[in-house]
């Protein structure tokens, strides 16, 4: 195990304000959280190959949390009136995606299918695969990421009826705990009309199957 040239102190540590709440710490206290972690990992951080890691690092988490900074609201708010009373079923089916889970701050990664029966309103379907994008990044549960998605998508469009569904691997079991590679998380949450009629229901499911 490679020898570290930092001394890091508990007590010092104690006494660094927490970020708690919406509170973002700035990026050189990010830089040395991730030191420490490397650190942690038995590294010694001081040697050519990991001395802009950190930094690095950090501008990652710019990315894979940008989420936080969107909001998932307005962008479903410019909506379409002028459909020529277009009133079947929109999908947009096979949207990938990277999101990180909350438990471990692993990746989980997959595709979701969206899929709503508008009611006179219709939005951009770019707009659709942003909600997925806001949602994934952010640290999940993929139950949770899958609800959010349709949730805002009733809450705003206001449609007959929101299904969504996710499929994921989720790399905090298949790289480490169970080790079991290969697995996929299948999600569903259904609203108005996707639930109460099954046979929207398995409209749904057939346009997604058809386009898997």
């Amino acid at each position: 195990m490679a020898k570290n040239n930092l001394n890091f102190s508990v007590e010092e540590d104690k006494e660094k304000p927490p970020y708690i709440g919406n509170k973002r710490p700035p990026k050189e206290a990010a830089i040395r959280a991730v030191r420490t972690l490397l650190a942690y990992a038995g590294e010694d951080v001081t040697r050519q190959g990991l001395r802009s890691t950190p930094d690095r690092v950090v501008r990652s988490y710019d990315e894979f949390f940008n989420g936080y900074s969107q909001d998932p609201i307005a962008i479903l708010e410019r909506t379409f009136t002028e459909t020529e009373g277009y009133d079947e079923m929109i999908v947009l089916s096979n949207i990938s995606f990277v999101s990180h889970c909350e438990h471990h701050m692993a990746p989980i990664i997959g595709k979701a299918h969206v899929g709503y029966l508008p009611d006179q309103r219709v939005v951009g379907i770019s707009k659709l695969a942003r909600i997925v994008e806001v949602y994934a990044r952010r640290l999940q549960i993929q139950e949770k990421m899958t609800a959010q998605i349709a949730n805002t998508i009733d809450d705003v469009l206001s449609p007959r009826g929101v299904g969504v569904i996710v499929q994921a691997s989720h790399q905090c079991m298949t790289t480490r705990g169970v080790n079991k590679p290969g697995v996929d998380m299948h999600t569903s949450h259904m609203l108005g009309s996707f639930r109460e009629n099954p046979a929207t229901r398995q409209e749904f499911m057939n346009i997604i199957g058809s386009g898997s």
